[in-house]
C-alpha cells in the first residue's frame, strides 16, 4: 500500500522530463545546431583575406546598412501603429472589429512574395497610390523607402499580437486610482499603462526587427535590386547562390548571423532592464 500517491497536479501529462528533453535536443539539433553548424564550417574554409574582401567590398557594405537601417525604422513604425491597433481592438467595441481582428493577421497568412508584386502594383506610377505620390515628387518603388513599407506590412501582426494580450489582462483598476486622485490622461499613459506595456512592446519590436531582417520575398519586387541602392544582404545572398559562390553566400548569411544575435542581445538586455526598473517600481 503506498502511503504518498502522487497527485493529479504533480502527475505530468506529458511523459517525464528526460524523454521530453531529449525530443527537445533533438529539434534542436535538427532544425537550428546542425544548420548554424554547417554554415560555420562552409564560412572558415575560407581565407581571412578573402572574407574580409567580401565583408568590405561597397556593394556588400551598402547591403549591410541598407538591411539593416529599413529593418529598424520599419520596426520602429510597426512599434508605435501595432501598439495603438491592439489598443484599438482591446478598448473599443465597434463594427468589423472582427474583421479588422482577422486581417491583422494577413501578413502571416499571405505569400510574401504576392505582398510585394501587390505593394509594387500600388505604388507604381500608375497605382492607385503611386499616381498621386510621384507627382509630388514621392518615389516609392525601387527605393528604400518602398523597402520599409513593405517591411511595415510584414512585421506589424508580431507586435499588435504581442501587445494585444497585455492590454487584455490590465487590470483597469490601476487607470481609474490614478484619475479619482486627479492623475489627467498623460500622466495615466506615463505612469500607469505604459509600464506594464512597454515588455511586450519591445518584445514586438524585437520580433518585428529579426523578422524585418530576414525577409526577401516582399522586397525582392519593390526594391528593384539595385546594387549600392536598393540591394539588401538577403538578395545579395541568393545572388551569390545562383552564381555558384557557395562560400561568398554562406559567409555573409554567417555575418549577418552574428551581427543579428548581437543586436538582439542588446535588445533582450534592454528588456531584462526595463522589466526589473517595473518590478523595483512596483
Amino acid at each position: 500500500m503506498k502511503l504518498f500517491a502522487a497527485s493529479p497536479a504533480q502527475r505530468s501529462v506529458l511523459p517525464g522530463f528526460g524523454l521530453t528533453m531529449g525530443f527537445t535536443i533533438l529539434y534542436l539539433s535538427l532544425i537550428v545546431l546542425i544548420p548554424l553548424s554547417t554554415l560555420l564550417l562552409k564560412t572558415v574554409t575560407l581565407s581571412w583575406e578573402h572574407f574580409w574582401q567580401i565583408m568590405m567590398s561597397p556593394r556588400t557594405v551598402a547591403a549591410f546598412k541598407i538591411s539593416f537601417q529599413t529593418a529598424f525604422y520599419s520596426a520602429v513604425v510597426d512599434l508605435i501603429f501595432g501598439t495603438l491597433v491592439a489598443w484599438v481592438l482591446v478598448r473599443y467595441r465597434f463594427a468589423g472589429k472582427e474583421m479588422m481582428d482577422a486581417l491583422v493577421d494577413l501578413p502571416l497568412a499571405l505569400p510574401t512574395a504576392v505582398a510585394g508584386i501587390v505593394l509594387t502594383t500600388l505604388f507604381s506610377p500608375n497605382g492607385w497610390l503611386g499616381r498621386y505620390l510621384i507627382p509630388h515628387g514621392i518615389q516609392v518603388n525601387y527605393t528604400p523607402l518602398g523597402i520599409t513599407i513593405a517591411l511595415v506590412f510584414i512585421g506589424l501582426p508580431f507586435v499588435v499580437r504581442t501587445v494585444q494580450p497585455i492590454l487584455s489582462e490590465m487590470d483597469r483598476s490601476n487607470e481609474e486610482a490614478a484619475a479619482s486622485i486627479g492623475a489627467n490622461r498623460r500622466q495615466i499613459l506615463w505612469k500607469v499603462i505604459l509600464p506594464e506595456v512597454w515588455p511586450a512592446m519591445l518584445t514586438g519590436f524585437t520580433l518585428a526587427f529579426a523578422r524585418n531582417l530576414g525577409e526577401y520575398g516582399s522586397i525582392v519586387f519593390i526594391s528593384g535590386n539595385i546594387p549600392l541602392k536598393t540591394e539588401i544582404t538577403t538578395i545579395l545572398i541568393v545572388g551569390r547562390l545562383e552564381n555558384y559562390d557557395y562560400a561568398g553566400a554562406t559567409a555573409l548569411a554567417f555575418s549577418m548571423l552574428v551581427l543579428s544575435f548581437l543586436l538582439l542581445f542588446v535588445i533582450n538586455f534592454l528588456q531584462a532592464r526595463s522589466r526589473q526598473r517595473f518590478e523595483a517600481f512596483a
